[in-house]
């Protein structure tokens, strides 16, 4: 049977010239392929997980410790293809079509993956979008348990530019780990990792916890200031920590703090000291313009990455690193 590959706006599409199969039982309630990459045609989508904000780690590389942290907006989608349809066929009409759209392989692998470490991509969803559905006798929640087995697995994962963000894509097919039907089915689980930013109000500090923080340690760090990569311009809703931080400053007419930008170590040292400073500054003058703070209470500075929060070995401890800070003079 021969795909076809359609590209509308930001979309893969995967298109069959023949009715999908009758014999695939029902999709998890309410679960449908993501947005940017269909399924292989005729599958049945047997689970489906959604993460708004979470980190997610995807095998880059033959050993066990090459692996993409990331965090974002995760989908985890678990596919069993039709009867008959070998892993080199199903995972070969993923690869193709991703990579004439555009997307750029960062990794791949058949069947010797080496020691690539597959246990969180095909692992078990703690709250998944379930079918009610049975294939052959097997429940969806058996299936999952025993999702695929190891040793036959066909691998790819790259990076795909959508909307103007840049997309994670990982594909793994294999067996079912379910003996019965490994030698007729193939499982799939696509995960796509789309970057986006915790909502601002989950990150605020406010105005009391901002006079606490202070008295105690002399210093707050925050994270609801945004500003895109690079740059430093803030971001409108960066306006609930603005507010936060004003009130304060306007309850304490006496209180004078520096305003300090960091930075994680990615990058020349010189580009993110001035960066880091930049932010700062921009900080100072929001306060100062739209909020009234008399400028001679507050002063910038910035320090790259030269105080860390955390290791910068991680996305994880990067992002913590990363920040503004309130200091008291």
């Amino acid at each position: 049977m021969s795909f076809v590959r359609l590209l509308i706006g930001c979309s893969l599409v995967f298109s069959a010239s023949s009715v999908l199969a009758q014999n695939m039982p029902a999709d998890a309630p309410n679960a449908r392929d993501h947005a940017v990459l269909s399924r292989y045609a005729g599958s049945w989508l047997v689970a489906q997980e959604i993460r708004e904000f979470d980190q997610a780690g995807v095998p880059s590389g033959p050993k066990d410790s090459d692996v993409a942290r990331l965090e974002g907006r995760v989908t985890r989608l678990f596919y069993m293809a039709p009867a008959g349809k070998s892993a080199l066929v199903v995972q070969r009409n993923y690869e193709q079509a991703l990579e004439r759209a555009g997307a750029t392989r960062q990794d791949a692998c058949a069947e010797k993956c080496d020691d690539r470490g597959f246990g969180p991509l095909r692992a078990q969803p703690a709250k998944p979008q379930l079918s009610k559905a049975q294939l052959e006798g097997w429940s969806a929640e058996t299936l999952l348990q025993m999702w695929q087995e190891t040793g036959s697995e066909r691998y790819w994962y790259g990076t795909l530019n959508a909307s103007g963000s840049t997309l994670h894509v990982a594909v793994l097919t294999a067996k079912p780990g379910t003996v019965a039907l490994a030698g007729k089915y193939m499982a799939t689980v696509v995960e796509i990792i789309e970057p986006k930013a915790m909502h601002g109000r989950k990150v605020t500090v406010d105005a009391t916890a901002l006079a606490k923080g202070l008295q105690a340690e002399g210093k707050v760090a925050l994270y609801g200031l945004f500003f895109d990569t690079g740059k430093a311009t803030i971001k409108p809703e960066s306006k609930a920590q603005l507010d936060e931080m004003a009130r304060l400053l306007q309850s304490n007419a006496a209180a004078k703090v520096y305003i300090v930008g960091h930075t994680d170590n990615q990058g020349a040292l010189d580009a993110n000291l001035a960066l880091s400073k930049a932010r700062a500054q921009a900080v100072i003058d929001a306060l100062s313009s739209t909020y009234k703070i008399d400028g001679k209470r507050l002063s910038g500075t910035g320090v790259a990455s030269y105080a860390p929060l955390a290791s910068n070995a991680s996305e994880s401890g990067r992002a913590r690193n990363r920040r503004v800070e309130m200091v008291l003079q």
